[in-house]
């Protein structure tokens, strides 16, 4: 009898849910190696084309030129709001433009403009004027988060659809159950027949991999939670926070990182703040840097030292007065809760192992994309067959 409601409950909220998770897992899918196909895709946005290497030999444009000359670009009226750099030599600096209505109901509408400026940081040259609002990675961002439907209306239907999701991955367990664990039960459980009819096949399909993919499916639904609902995040960082953190009995000195002189070689602090953070960096895999106002406190230069793991960084406050360091985070010295919700975009989208959790997190997401299909299968089938069991009965 309970089982029965679970499996009553299994059907229904898998076909008000379906739709929605068929899209959120196929555009996860491709969403995981989004930062690789760019560079494949957009060669001449993001390399320093061959001839120009020359220019990696001298030093690199002030930040303040580089922006007047991404602005000039895009016309009048738009600002530059952040900046991607990457201390490699052979990579272009892109400018980002943006401006939204976050009361809008669409995507169209959302982003009023949104543009990328890929520019030498050697020469000043402009390489490519990127329309953001409709490149294709940006469109699948959109429709993983949204459905393109917007903040307003999207967010909360995909934030919804992800927590009746995770009651479809219990309950499928549930419903998954061997009744008996002999041999026969248990090899039907675990294993796929490829002898049996489509039926059954696709039967199995749906509870097999449904059961093996279940922990990591639940991993990348409850990451995906922490950005739809900032409360749920602040909530378990709070709860990790808690935790004891693990000292040496032994106290060691602490040397404070910013006590030291940043040199003020220029009237501009940023360009002065970005240079000696290069200085420090060169090796890293990129920087971001927002624009802040002038009635802000500080220049906010992020640092990630690691490609592909966004947990992996140093963030520098440089106050905008003096161009002095105020503040250094570094992600390895925060506290459980935050270190957690630092890493949770890398265990979201896989990156945070390299290249086989990257994958792993793709075969789950095309898993997660199939269950909603096998599972509507499943229930045709069973409807046409209660049809012909009237037309028989009748």
């Amino acid at each position: 009898m309970i089982k029965k409601g679970f499996l009553w409950a299994h059907k229904w909220l898998g076909l008000i849910s379906g739709i929605v998770v068929l899209i959120v897992s196929m555009t996860g899918c491709i969403y995981v190696f989004h930062d690789d196909i760019k560079l494949l895709v957009y060669p001449h946005k993001y390399y320093i084309s061959q001839t120009e290497k020359i220019y990696t030999q001298i030093q690199r444009r002030p930040l303040s030129l580089l922006i007047d000359e991404a602005e000039k670009s895009l016309g009048p009226g738009r600002k530059v709001s952040r900046v991607d750099l990457y201390p490699a030599p052979n990579r272009t600096w892109v400018f980002r433009s943006m401006e939204t209505d976050p009361s809008s109901t669409f995507f169209w509408k959302y982003y009023r403009h949104y543009n990328r400026v890929f520019i030498n940081p050697f020469t000043g040259e402009v390489q490519a004027i990127e329309d953001s609002k409709s490149e294709f990675f940006q469109i699948v961002l959109q429709l993983h988060m949204n459905l393109l439907l917007g903040k307003t209306i999207g967010e909360p239907v995909v934030g919804g659809a992800t927590i009746v999701f995770i009651i479809l991955l219990i309950s499928g367990l549930i419903l998954w159950w061997p009744k008996k664990w002999n041999r026969k039960s248990l090899k039907r459980s675990f294993q796929l027949d490829k002898k049996a009819k489509w039926k059954r096949f696709n039967y199995d399909l749906h509870n097999v991999l449904g059961f093996y993919s279940l922990l990591f499916a639940l991993i990348l639904c409850i990451t995906g939670l922490v950005f739809a609902y900032p409360t749920f995040k602040k909530v378990y960082v709070d709860l990790f926070n808690q935790l004891p953190t693990c000292r040496n009995d032994t106290p060691r000195p602490v040397t404070k990182k910013w006590d030291v002189v940043v040199p003020q070689i220029t009237d501009n602090t940023r360009d002065n703040a970005l240079m000696y953070t290069l200085g420090q960096h060169p090796q890293a895999d990129m920087m971001s840097l927002r624009l802040r106002g002038a009635d802000e406190p500080h220049h906010d230069i992020q640092v990630r030292l690691s490609r592909d793991k966004t947990s992996d960084f140093v963030w520098y406050y440089f106050d905008q007065t003096t161009g002095q360091i105020s503040k250094l985070t570094r992600g390895e010295e925060l506290p459980p809760g935050d270190k957690l919700a630092s890493m949770n975009y890398d265990i979201h989208v896989g990156s945070i192992g390299g290249i086989w959790t990257k994958l792993l997190a793709f075969t789950i997401s095309l898993i997660c994309a199939s269950l909603p299909i096998t599972g509507f299968v499943i229930w045709m089938n069973k409807r046409t067959k209660k049809k012909r069991r009237l037309v028989q009965s009748t």
